[in-house]
């Protein structure tokens, strides 16, 4: 049988991940709630996302970090198509960047955040994270990674996992994942 598309596979998974978020709406609070004390690194900044399309919302995860003292940003998406990460505190002003999505002000300053919580629709045991298909996550991850250490934690339903992405060369993997069934640490290999 011929492998299913990214693009088919991407259509199928929005479908589900509507459905999984109609069928548990408090998914976020449950995720948040399930991870552990001691699963991520030191964070001083961290970025989160604001949820679209039946994305999971991270908010409780946020709100989370915030009470240890962490400071969040959100992206912002710019007209060359990159992504920055700028200084969100809750409550800020939110305009929508080149991509339509609510982000703080271009003037915000930026911050490189030590945890990236990464909306997917879907992911594997192995790492793989397949996102919306605009690259902006993978571009963002691989320079953060240039630069330093970056904990990338996919934040998901249980029902998004596939049993095997096919990567390409530019994907970026995750380092654990986190859903309302539990926290799992990725392999890098």
């Amino acid at each position: 049988p011929d492998r299913m598309s990214r693009d088919d596979l991407r259509r199928r998974m929005r479908r589900r991940r509507r459905a999984l978020a109609a069928a548990a709406p408090e998914a976020g609070a449950e995720a948040a709630r399930r991870l552990p004390d001691d699963a991520l690194p030191p964070i001083r900044v961290f970025a989160a996302y604001l949820p679209a399309g039946g994305e999971i919302d991270p908010g409780p995860l946020a709100r989370r970090l915030l009470a240890l003292g962490a400071e969040q940003v959100l992206p912002r998406v710019t007209e060359d198509g990159q992504m920055r990460f700028l200084l969100a505190p809750p409550g800020c002003a939110l305009e929508p960047d080149a991509a339509g999505q609510p982000a703080p002000a271009s003037d915000a300053p930026e911050q490189r955040p030590d945890l990236v919580i990464a909306p997917l629709l879907a992911f594997d045991r192995l790492g793989g994270r397949l996102g919306q298909g605009g690259g902006h996550y993978d571009r963002a991850l691989a320079a953060l990674r240039r630069d330093g250490p970056v904990f990338v934690l996919g934040l998901a339903f249980a029902g998004q996992e596939v049993d095997r992405l096919d990567l390409q060369p530019h994907d970026q993997k995750l380092d654990a994942v986190l859903t309302e069934a539990g926290y799992r640490r990725l392999p890098q290999a």
